[in-house]
């Protein structure tokens, strides 16, 4: 079982981003078990608002997605695209490459 799951999510909606109310949204967000941090993503031309986030497992990520997401996006009328990845089988290579999600781990001579 992955300790470190990375969820990425989209919602289609027409809806620009400074018309989304973020701050209400961040703090109900900090509620949801697991979750470790959230990087707001806004589509370019075409008012996607999504995000980037980190989950402590595999199943809470997918009990954010199934739960908090899904009814966020019916909310606004928006139709919800989610992915899952594994978190700890890219540690080293996203280390080497200075991600901020991992510690610099040692690079191979």
């Amino acid at each position: 079982m992955s300790t470190r799951t990375f969820l990425y999510a989209e919602i289609q909606v027409s809806v620009p981003f400074d018309k989304i109310d973020w701050p209400t949204i961040n703090v109900a967000m900090k509620k949801e078990a697991g979750l470790k941090s959230k990087t707001w993503l806004s589509g370019i031309n075409n008012h996607t608002i999504g995000g980037f986030y980190e989950f402590d497992s595999l199943e809470h990520a997918k009990a954010y997605a199934e739960g908090f997401l899904a009814a966020a996006a019916k909310q606004i009328g928006g139709s919800l695209s989610v992915k899952l990845f594994d978190g700890e089988i890219v540690k080293e290579a996203s280390a080497g490459i200075h991600s901020p999600f991992f510690e610099r781990v040692h690079e191979p001579a």
